[in-house]
């Protein structure tokens, strides 16, 4: 549920993802839902590494072997359904379909066009990468996560946001990311939600 500084509230509740295979379908129901537009992700801050330190990085599993971009990192699902599959191909069996655009996601390895991947709770495997969007979003994780006007404590508060909320991040700094949520933006402490490491800084 999500609501205003006043209480309201904004939006009603739907499907995450489901299990399949064998075994029975597993669905997971979020109180509250945020379909997000997708636009362009925030740039990757470039580092100065040599080819060598890359390379080794990518034989340490740190980068990606297939795109050099560092691992794990996060993106979010582009489309309302994605097939995760045991691994990369589509002769793999399928053991999770996501079921909700653009809820964040952890890659943790690649092959080819295939990346492995994960959500909030560890559920996941191996998705095409044209499933996949550079956009940046984060999963409430709190019971309930205030987003402020400043990035502090004290600051007030704007927007009241129940766990399983899905927002954009606009950008983070050492502990606050700002956050957009149903047109309303405000900072938010990285602890009280997932989607961004804890070291993560960018605009």
């Amino acid at each position: 549920m999500i609501g205003n500084k006043d209480g309201k509230p904004a939006c009603a509740g739907a499907k995450e993802y489901r299990r399949t295979g064998f075994m029975r379908v597993w669905v997971k129901v979020f109180a509250a839902v945020l379909v997000l537009g997708l636009p362009m992700a925030a740039p990757v801050v470039a580092q100065d590494l040599t080819k060598e330190q890359i390379e080794a990085e990518v034989l340490a599993g740190t980068r990606g072997a297939v795109t050099r971009l560092p691992l794990p990192r996060y993106v979010s699902l582009k489309t309302s359904e994605g097939n995760a599959r045991r691994g990369p191909g589509l002769t793999h069996r399928i053991d999770w379909v996501f079921t909700r655009a653009g809820m964040p996601l952890r890659i943790t390895a690649e092959y080819e066009n295939w990346r492995r991947i994960e959500d909030a709770e560890g559920a996941g495997g191996w998705v095409h990468y044209s499933l996949l969007s550079g956009t940046r979003s984060a999963l409430v994780s709190d019971a309930v996560l205030d987003l402020r006007a400043q990035p502090m404590a004290e600051a007030a508060v704007v927007l009241h946001a129940e766990a399983g909320v899905i927002a954009r991040v606009l950008e983070c700094r050492a502990e606050w990311c700002r956050l957009s949520v149903e047109g309303e933006r405000g900072w938010a402490i990285k602890t009280a939600f997932w989607g961004v490491r804890p070291d993560e800084i960018f605009d």
